[in-house]
């Protein structure tokens, strides 16, 4: 017979981005909550680390410098 794989249960916890307010479920309890920013919010931080192909960025509307 095969054997079964224990679930576990999953525990999550809830956080809201600082700066955009997006809400957003981590799987992991976060140290610093005021430090947490959600991908859309570091890009808009920190846009010369943006390194998504630039199809993604045009479906976003985002402006690229080509």
């Amino acid at each position: 017979m095969a054997k079964r794989r224990s679930r576990k249960k999953i525990e999550f916890f809830d956080y809201e981005c600082t700066l955009t307010g997006e809400q957003y479920r981590l799987t992991k309890e976060a140290k610093n909550t005021e430090d947490l920013v959600s991908v859309k919010a570091f890009y808009e931080l920190n846009p010369e680390k943006d390194d998504r192909p630039a199809d993604i960025k045009k479906k976003l509307g985002i402006e690229t410098e080509d």
